[in-house]
């Protein structure tokens, strides 16, 4: 498959991980509080991300990693939306909403 020996040595899985953590530090704010499925939802999402990531590498093929590769690449994209309505409805500030998108 890939010349990677263990996930941690993929770049595109440690930026989702700092991603995840950034979006769980903003739905920690106050503006989230009384919507939990928003804030559930947009944790999920980002989760998911490095999770695909994973759990392809874990396959060991490289069809299965490319599979789950695109498949993390559609939680970006619900992510992405996600933050977007955060952003219209006024639980991020455009700063948080800028560096995330």
């Amino acid at each position: 498959m890939s010349t990677f020996k263990s996930i941690k040595e993929i770049d595109v899985w440690n930026d989702a991980i700092e991603y995840a953590v950034k979006i769980y530090n903003v739905t920690s704010y106050d503006s989230f509080k009384n919507d939990f499925a928003l804030k559930d939802q947009l944790r999920r999402s980002a989760l998911s991300i490095s999770s695909n990531i994973a759990e392809g590498f874990e396959r060991e093929t490289t069809k299965e990693f490319t599979r789950f590769l695109y498949i993390a690449k559609g939680s970006c994209g619900e992510s992405r939306s996600q933050l977007y309505l955060s952003y219209k409805i006024n639980f991020l500030p455009s700063k948080d909403f800028d560096t995330l998108y």
